[in-house]
C-alpha cells in the first residue's frame, strides 16, 4: 500500500466559519485570527539545569563561608591577645548611676571595681575568654554619639521610678539614625517598686525598648551577682552587628595619648595608642581627628598589650610607614586659575575715569582708622552718615540715558580748560571732609522685652511665608517700578521641565572650580574600597599611630573621661566636592525649615556646619534638572546639597539645629549620602501670574503679568499655562501698559489664572566649616533629680 499524502494548510489558509458557531460572525473571527503566525520553538541554549546534588553542594559551600566569616569576627575578641569589646554604658534617666552598674559587673567576677570616675576600664572575663572595655559616659550628647560610632555592644540604664527624659530620647534617636548597635537594657531601682507593680513596670519598660529596638525582648537587672553575671554572659555571647559605613574605614578608640613637640612651638606629633578595628590602617592614607580635621601619618608601630601577663615589655615594631609617592596630600580643594577666563583689559580712559570716581567718592580711611567723607559745608556727621555713595546706588538705565542726553547737549558749549579748573576749585571751596562716627562704637542693644517682641515678629513672618508658599507655590509679583526683563534676567523658560536641554557646565560659579569631579564615581568607589581591604595592620592589633603636624590643642582636648576616637580615611575622602544627601524631615520638628538655614551635619564620623539647599528627589527627567524647594516639606523625601569632603558608601547623615545648650540639639532631618554628582541641576522656579481681562473663544487679553510692552516682547517665546490646565502663548502686545493678546488650546474662563514659569539654576554657598562644638564638655542638667 503506498504512502498517503495529505495537504497541510499554511499560515495563509482561509478560516471558514465553523458549523453552529453560536453568535460568532465573520468579522469577529477575523479579529480573533488577526496577526496569526506559525510559532517556532525557543531554543534554550546555554541554560544549564542544576541538579539536586549540585544545589546541595552550593548551599554547603555558602554555609561554610558564613561560618568562617563568623569565626573570623569572633577570633578578634577571643584569647589573651584578643581585642576587648567596646561596651559604652549610658544613663538614659536622670536618676540612674553608671558607676553603680559597672561596680556590680566587677563584683560579680570577684574583682575590685575601678576607683577613677568616668574613665574607661577593661574587664577581663576569663570564664568566657573575652575582655570588655567598659566606657562610662557622662550625660553629654556628643560623647554619646562618638562612643556609639565605635561601640560593639551597649548597656542602656533605665529607671523603674523616673521616665526617660528628653536627653535620653535624643540619644536613642541618634543611635538609630547613625547605625544600630546591639544593646543590653538594664533597669535600676527595681527594689524601690512595690512587688505587685514590678511585673507591670517591666512590661512597660520592655514596650518602651521595642519602640526603638523591635527585636529586643530582654530586660536585665543588677540587683545581685547572678543577675550581673547574666548581663556579662549576654554581652559576651552576642556577636556585634556590622555597620557597613564604619567597617569600610579603620578606626581606633584611644587608650593612651602622648604629644611630642616639633620645631614649631604650636605643632607636634600626636601618638595615639589603641586597638585597631575595621579595615587595616594604611600609613599612606589620612586620619581624621574629631573637631580638628584630617592629618597625615608619620608611621604605625606596634604597642605592648598589657593583658598578656608577661613582665617583659614587648619591643616596638614598625608595622607600616608611608611611601612619599603614594601618600595622600592635605590639598582639599583646587586653586581656580582666573587667567583661564575671558580677559578684557581696561583702557587708559577707563582707568583714569575709575581713579577720578574713587577720588570724588570722598570716602577714605585715615591712618588712625577713622572714616572720612566729602560733603557740603554745614553738614553734620549724623547727616553725612545717611548720604548714599555712588557705589551703593542701584544702577538705573533711565538715569544713565538722561546723563548721556545732557552730555550730548553740552558738547557744543565746550569751555576752556582754565574755566573748568576754576569751577572745580569753586566746588572744592563748597565741600569739606567730615570724620564719621566709628561703626564699632555704635551700640544698638535692645532691652529683653523688645528683643523678645522682635523675635516673635520674625517667627510669625517665617510662618506666614511658609503658609503663602504652600498656598501659592513659587508665585511672585512682577515689579511695577522695574523692568521685568532686568529683574528676571537670569531666568529662562523651559518648554518641558523634564526633557528640555540644559547644559550643566553653563555659567558655573567660581566655587565649582575649587571642587573635584569623578569621571566615573561608582568605578572609583569600587577600586578604593577594594584597595582598603589590604593592609599590614591587622584588626585587633594594639598599635600606636604617629600623627604628624597636629596642633597642640588636639592634645589639650584629650580627656580620659571622654572618648577620643581616630578614624582612617579612604583615598580621596579629603577632597572637596558637591555632596547630595537623600533626606526626610523628622516628624517631631514642626517649625518651617527653609533652604540655607544653618545646620550641623553629622555624616558618618565627621561633623560640619552647613547651609544646605533642598530640591525634589525625582529621577523622571532626561535633562537631570530638579526643582528647588524653598522649604523642606513634611513626609516628602528631598535632596540636600552642600559642599563638603567626598564620602564613599551609604553613609547615614543627620541635620541638627543648634540651641544654646550643646546637649539639646533639635533633630531636623535624617537620611543617607546619595552621590557627588556635580551635573545635577537644581532649578529655582518662579511663577508670574496674570488675569484675563477679555475672553473671546480661544483668545484672551491678559493683564497684570507685565506693565510695559518691552517686557511682553521679551517674554513672548515662553509658553503660558493656566491653573485649569490650558496651554497657550503670547500673540502680541496691546497698548502701553503691559496688556497682551494670548491664544490657548481651548477656551478659558474668567476665574482662571494665566501663569508663566521661569527657571534659574541655583548653587549652594561655600560655607562648610568643621563643627567644633564637641569641645564643650558640659553635661545635660535640665532634668536633675533633687533628693532630700
Amino acid at each position: 500500500m503506498g504512502t498517503e499524502n495529505r495537504h497541510r494548510p499554511g499560515r495563509l489558509h482561509q478560516s471558514n466559519k465553523p458549523f453552529k458557531s453560536r453568535h460568532a460572525s465573520k468579522n469577529s473571527l477575523k479579529e480573533k485570527s488577526k496577526g496569526k503566525v506559525n510559532r517556532t520553538a525557543i531554543k534554550r541554549s546555554g541554560v544549564k539545569t542544576v541538579g539536586k546534588v549540585d544545589r546541595r553542594n552550593a548551599a554547603k559551600l555558602e554555609q561554610q563561608r558564613k561560618r568562617e566569616e563568623i569565626t573570623r569576627l569572633h577570633r578578634i575578641f577571643e584569647g589573651r591577645q584578643g581585642a576587648p569589646k567596646i561596651v559604652p554604658v549610658i544613663s538614659l534617666c536622670p536618676d540612674t548611676d553608671v558607676h553603680v552598674a559597672i561596680a556590680s559587673l566587677y563584683r560579680s567576677l570577684g574583682q575590685e571595681p575601678p576607683s577613677t570616675p568616668y574613665e574607661g576600664s577593661i574587664l577581663d572575663v576569663e570564664r568566657f575568654k573575652q575582655k570588655l572595655q567598659l566606657v562610662p559616659l557622662r550625660r553629654n550628647f556628643v560623647d554619646v554619639m562618638d562612643a556609639f560610632k565605635v561601640a560593639d555592644m551597649a548597656i542602656l540604664l533605665l529607671s523603674a521610678e523616673v521616665e526617660v527624659d528628653q536627653f535620653g530620647i535624643n540619644c536613642l534617636l541618634g543611635m538609630l539614625n547613625q547605625g544600630l548597635v546591639a544593646v543590653t537594657p538594664v533597669v535600676q531601682h527595681m527594689d524601690k517598686v512595690a512587688p505587685k507593680l514590678q511585673a507591670s513596670v517591666k512590661k512597660s519598660l520592655v514596650a518602651f525598648n521595642q519602640q526603638f529596638f523591635p527585636n529586643e525582648e530582654h530586660l536585665f537587672t543588677l540587683d545581685n551577682e547572678s543577675d550581673a553575671m547574666g548581663v556579662i554572659r549576654y554581652v559576651t555571647s552576642q556577636r556585634p552587628k556590622p555597620l557597613a559605613w564604619r567597617d569600610l574605614h579603620p578606626y581606633l578608640l584611644a587608650d593612651e595619648v602622648q604629644f611630642e613637640p616639633s620645631a614649631h612651638p604650636e605643632y607636634g606629633t600626636l601618638k595615639v595608642t589603641g586597638f585597631a578595628r575595621g579595615n587595616p590602617f594604611n600609613a599612606n592614607r589620612l586620619v581624621h581627628l574629631q573637631s580638628f580635621g584630617d592629618f597625615q601619618l608619620d608611621r604605625i608601630t606596634s604597642a605592648p598589650n598589657g593583658s598578656t601577663g608577661n613582665d617583659m615589655d614587648e619591643d616596638e615594631k614598625l608595622l607600616d610607614s608611608p611611601i612619599p609617592e603614594e601618600q595622600d596630600d592635605l590639598v582639599a580643594e583646587n586653586e581656580p586659575d582666573f587667567m583661564d577666563n575671558e580677559q578684557t583689559w581696561p583702557t587708559e580712559e577707563e582707568l583714569a575715569a575709575g581713579e577720578e570716581q574713587m577720588r570724588l567718592m570722598g570716602r577714605q580711611m585715615d591712618q588712625d582708622g577713622k572714616v572720612t567723607k566729602r560733603v557740603p559745608k554745614g553738614t553734620s556727621a549724623y547727616q553725612a552718615a545717611w548720604i548714599v555713595d555712588s557705589e551703593d546706588e542701584d544702577y538705573s538705565e533711565d538715569e544713565d540715558d538722561d546723563e548721556m542726553d545732557m552730555a550730548m547737549d553740552n558738547e557744543d558749549d565746550a569751555e576752556p580748560a582754565d574755566v573748568e579748573f576754576s569751577q572745580s576749585s569753586a566746588l572744592d571751596d563748597e565741600y569739606e571732609d567730615i570724620v564719621l562716627e566709628e561703626k564699632g562704637g555704635y551700640k544698638d542693644e535692645l532691652d529683653p522685652e523688645e528683643e523678645q517682641r522682635q523675635y516673635q515678629q520674625y517667627i510669625e513672618a517665617r510662618q506666614k511665608e511658609f503658609k503663602e508658599n504652600q498656598e501659592f507655590p513659587d508665585e511672585m509679583d512682577t515689579p511695577i517700578d522695574k523692568l521685568a526683563r532686568e529683574r528676571f534676567a537670569r531666568y529662562r523658560g523651559l518648554q518641558s521641565f523634564r526633557t528640555s536641554p540644559w547644559d550643566p557646565y553653563e555659567n558655573l560659579p567660581v566655587d565649582y572650580a575649587r571642587i573635584f569631579q569623578f569621571e566615573n564615581f561608582k568605578r572609583t568607589k569600587s577600586r578604593v574600597v577594594t584597595q582598603a581591604i589590604v593592609g599590614n595592620v591587622k584588626p585587633g592589633t594594639r598599635i600606636t599611630l604617629w600623627i604628624k603636624n597636629v596642633p597642640k590643642d588636639a592634645y589639650a582636648a584629650y580627656n580620659k573621661q571622654r572618648p577620643y576616637i581616630v578614624f582612617g580615611l579612604l583615598q580621596y575622602e579629603h577632597k572637596m566636592s558637591l555632596l547630595n544627601f537623600q533626606i526626610q524631615r523628622d516628624n517631631a520638628y514642626e517649625e518651617p525649615v527653609k533652604s540655607k538655614d544653618p545646620m550641623v551635619l553629622h555624616v558618618g564620623f565627621r561633623r560640619y556646619t552647613v547651609q544646605p539647599i533642598y530640591s525634589q528627589n525625582t529621577n523622571k527627567g532626561t535633562n537631570h534638572v530638579h526643582k528647588f524647594e524653598r522649604f523642606l516639606h513634611m513626609g516628602k523625601p528631598s535632596v540636600a546639597t552642600v559642599y563638603g569632603p567626598i564620602v564613599f558608601g551609604k553613609v547615614p547623615c543627620m541635620f541638627y539645629k543648634e540651641t544654646d545648650n550643646i546637649n539639646e540639639p533639635i533633630l531636623v532631618s535624617t537620611g543617607t549620602f546619595m552621590n557627588t554628582d556635580v551635573k545635577r541641576i537644581i532649578a529655582k522656579r518662579i511663577v508670574l501670574s496674570g488675569h484675563p481681562f477679555k475672553i473671546h473663544k480661544r483668545s484672551a487679553v491678559i493683564r497684570y503679568m507685565f506693565f510695559n510692552p518691552e517686557d511682553v516682547a521679551y517674554f513672548k517665546p515662553i509658553q503660558l499655562t493656566t491653573k485649569y490646565g490650558r496651554v497657550g502663548h503670547i500673540r502680541e502686545s496691546l497698548g502701553t501698559h503691559g496688556y497682551m493678546k494670548c491664544i490657548f488650546d481651548g477656551s478659558i474662563t474668567q476665574q482662571d489664572t494665566v501663569l508663566m514659569n521661569l527657571y534659574k539654576r541655583v548653587y549652594p554657598k561655600w560655607n562648610t566649616e568643621l563643627w567644633k562644638g564637641a569641645l564643650d564638655s558640659s553635661e545635660y542638667s535640665s532634668d536633675k533629680i533633687i533628693t532630700d
